[in-house]
């Protein structure tokens, strides 16, 4: 996990501000000059991992012989969250076999990794849309059309045979690692059977469409299929690499489907506390004049109600209850994304 060391200021144009589906800037489009936060990570060469075994590129399959679940670990679903593709070529390299049943690991959006630059890294998050935002049968099976969308629908028979998946993300602030386990108890057990990260967080998702954990039953009440999704860290901090190895081999390890030997050399004494926070209101910004009033970076908890967070063009927004937690407040949103999610620590 050798580092880069880029610290810039940079004028450049965020190409994350491109309109859903036509890989076209919005008007308006704003440049900024703006710190880089340091590169440590090296984006890794995926290219031997291109045929796999599947007959879908950067797909491949690790059977065991053994009946038991059909594990699914995803990394690079957007293109600049580097630490997922760092955790899997280790795995690769490591000669990583299941015990029981079968390992897919999947690199998703590689057309937008191809354009990771360490000059531009906000750039390659995606070609043409968020391809965490797609997951959906209206959307899916669609008139619709994006670099994302094609790939969404190659990689579809994975998920529709996958019994369990984890899917590696991270952040752009540097916000303490947690898993997002939408709404079903199941997931929300297997989050704290892995131990770490500490925070686990139960939301709905969002408003501009259906992630990787939301697909088909995985996201139903009644279903008896289960995926979560990490949040490993900063995107190219070292630490955020050695987070997504540690979640694959607790996964792993919580499946029964690795040996404990194999896990411990990876697994970490984390002193903090599991604590789980139910997302009330996720923000959506009405305008692209959104703005925090402090640099919130995530999971601070607001001791307040009526706390004014930011403003949304004119209208403000505050906090609807004391004690409450920011979420993963966004870079620069733009109307119709997420700004923030707003919750509240449960039991």
């Amino acid at each position: 996990m050798a580092g880069l060391a880029h610290r810039r200021t940079l004028r450049h144009t965020d190409r994350s501000a491109k309109a859903p589906g036509t890989g076209q800037t919005r008007k308006g489009e704003i440049r900024l000059t703006e710190s880089l936060p340091p590169i440590e990570l090296t984006p890794p060469d995926i290219g031997p991992y291109r045929r796999g075994n599947t007959g879908i590129d950067h797909v491949t399959t690790l059977e065991s012989g053994r009946p038991g679940p059909h594990a699914v670990i995803v990394s690079l679903i957007h293109g600049n969250e580097i630490s997922g593709a760092v955790a899997m070529d280790r795995l690769f390299r490591m000669g990583l076999r299941p015990t029981r049943g079968r390992l897919t690991l999947v690199f998703a959006n590689t057309a937008a990794y191809q354009n990771f630059d360490a000059e531009r890294p906000y750039a390659s998050r995606f070609v043409d849309e968020d391809m965490n935002r797609v997951w959906s049968p209206e959307v899916l099976d669609g008139p619709r059309d994006s670099a994302e969308l094609r790939r969404a629908r190659q990689l579809r028979p994975v998920f529709d045979a996958a019994d369990v998946i984890l899917d590696l993300h991270s952040m752009t602030a540097d916000t303490p690692p947690l898993t997002l386990c939408g709404r079903t108890d199941r997931a929300r057990a297997l989050a704290r059977r892995l131990g770490h990260p500490a925070w686990i967080v139960a939301d709905e998702g969002h408003a501009a469409g259906r992630r990787v954990i939301d697909y088909a039953d995985f996201a139903e009440a009644d279903g008896r299929r289960t995926a979560i999704l990490v949040e490993c860290g900063q995107h190219w901090r070292d630490e955020t690499a050695l987070v997504a190895l540690e979640s694959a081999m607790r996964f792993l390890l919580a499946q029964e489907m690795i040996d404990p030997s194999l896990a411990d050399r990876h697994i970490r004494r984390h002193p903090d506390p599991l604590r789980t926070v139910e997302v009330t209101e996720a923000v959506t910004a009405e305008t692209d004049e959104f703005f925090f009033d402090q640099p919130y970076v995530g999971m601070e908890i607001i001791p307040r109600a009526g706390t004014v967070l930011g403003h949304d063009g004119s209208r403000p927004i505050v906090t609807p209850y004391d004690d409450c937690v920011l979420i993963m407040p966004a870079r620069r949103p733009k109307s119709g994304q997420t700004a923030v999610r707003l919750g509240r620590i449960v039991p």
